[in-house]
């Protein structure tokens, strides 16, 4: 029986944004539009070097999580929180969302993960994560009747930071497969790439993931290599089903021989980045897991992903249900 049409497995994280400068990067040592491990250390110092903030429960598969609910699906997740004050925002945050979410949080440290990201003036995000209770999830977190009764399961590929969760993975997978259903993965962030691109080219190949969503940047990362075209080829060749967006050049989604490209949602403003991955695979999946054309699917990812750039904050502020019928999508 199908209960859920995705569950989005991931780090839950909390994130705090505010905006900067580029000088403000270069002066405290973060690296531009990427995602950078801290410890608890490092995350005391930038946030006391912070602006204005703004608070909001964040994590890449979170997102997609609340991106799937927003547009009338039925979502569910896995994510380990702290029974802190961090922790229960972050479940109030994606249970309002209509996100089934019951992982157990933890009694004592580490305290939930929380991620400071800084805005730059081009909209680009600098997120700076230290993971926290993000590396105690484990199998023992998994939730075998959810992981039967979804689509489609769907992992974050920062997920491979934490060793732990690693194991809990490959055994979501396995029910999953095991019940009919299929399993997707984002590739994150070109670093998470580079310091797993063995391991998620086996992902692949072995058939553990179906479905899998990079970017320009990822897919050459992957590959190792600066042909863009070459790393589609492969990519195609390496997994079930391809997504792979281009930012203000589209998406391309590719299965087998066949190669749809799709264009981008325009937009008025770019304001914020942060979230724009995770609601295109958001919307894709939503179409996937409906029946959708292919086509369908990456239109709905890049309305999904137009939508939350032109707000701060990595979850949608409007009912994406209510957007895709105006678009025509619905």
């Amino acid at each position: 029986m199908t209960k859920f049409d995705v569950l989005a497995i991931g780090n839950a994280i909390v994130d705090i944004i505010a905006r900067c400068d580029d000088a403000f990067l270069v002066h405290n040592g973060i690296i531009k539009s990427a995602m950078n491990l801290i410890d608890a250390e490092r995350a005391e110092l930038l946030y006391s070097r912070m602006g204005p903030a703004l608070e909001a429960s964040g994590g890449s598969a979170g997102n997609t999580a609340a991106g799937v609910a927003s547009l009338g699906g039925k979502a569910a997740y896995f994510g380990k929180v702290a029974n802190d004050q961090l922790g229960e925002i972050f479940a109030h945050d994606i249970r309002a969302q209509g996100v089934h979410f019951e992982t157990k949080p933890l009694d004592t440290v580490p305290p939930t993960a929380r991620s400071m990201i800084f805005v730059t003036e081009d909209g680009e995000r600098s997120m700076n994560t230290y993971l926290g209770a993000c590396v105690e999830l484990g199998s023992d977190d998994v939730e075998p009747s959810v992981v039967a009764a979804a689509k489609v399961t769907y992992f974050e590929g920062y997920l491979w930071d934490p060793p732990r969760a690693k194991d809990a993975i490959r055994e979501c997978a396995r029910i999953a497969h095991e019940n009919g259903r299929e399993v997707a993965m984002t590739l994150s962030d070109s670093f998470c790439v580079h310091r797993y691109r063995g391991e998620f080219l086996d992902l692949m190949r072995s058939g553990t993931v179906d479905i899998v969503f990079a970017n320009r940047a990822e897919a050459l990362a992957l590959y190792e290599t600066e042909d863009f075209e070459h790393a589609l080829s492969m990519i195609a060749r390496d997994c079930k089903l391809a997504a792979v967006t281009m930012s203000e050049d589209g998406s391309i989604v590719l299965k087998g021989s066949e190669r749809i490209k799709v264009d981008a949602t325009r937009v008025s403003r770019v304001v914020d980045t942060t979230g724009a991955g995770d609601l295109y695979a958001a919307g894709f999946l939503h179409g996937y897991t409906t029946g959708r054309t292919l086509a369908d699917c990456g239109r709905l990812g890049s309305l999904a992903a137009g939508i939350v750039i032109e707000q701060v904050g990595p979850r949608p502020l409007i009912s994406l249900a209510t957007a895709a019928k105006d678009a025509g999508l619905s």
